[in-house]
């Protein structure tokens, strides 16, 4: 399976590279980071952190929260600037990462489901998993 079209070439230290900007290896590490900062705020005091307030009140909340920026994601992308969805959408990465750090599922875990399914379509995909 080849890389995507905007993928020069892939440095097996650094990830894919493109010819513009930070490599895809550099942003991912950005999700790590954001993923390892949120798991170090896990253990802190509600009243300091807001990832920990947002455990200690449980999974529900975190969902609730998970959806209600997912929303504000979709309000974005269909009536918004791109800056709004831009960041609404950083919003949207960050209340995921939280909610898999409370689950115990890692960013890793994800990645490796994106590249099983990567190279099949939509409709491939979906029909493996009715299986």
């Amino acid at each position: 399976m080849g890389a995507p079209p905007w993928i020069k070439s892939r440095n097996p230290t650094r990830g894919f590279q493109s010819g513009q900007g930070p490599s895809m290896g550099r942003r991912m590490d950005t999700l790590h980071r954001l993923e390892a900062t949120i798991a170090s705020r896990r253990a802190a005091s509600p009243e300091e952190s807001y990832v920990a307030k947002l455990n200690a009140r449980g999974l529900p909340k975190i969902a609730q929260k998970l959806g209600e920026e997912a929303t504000e994601a979709v309000i974005a992308g269909v009536a918004g600037s791109n800056e709004e969805l831009v960041g609404e959408s950083a919003d949207l990465l960050f209340h995921l990462l939280v909610l898999l750090g409370a689950r115990g599922v890692s960013l890793d875990h994800v990645l490796a489901e994106l590249d099983r399914r990567e190279g099949l379509s939509g409709l491939e995909e979906k029909a493996m998993r009715s299986e």
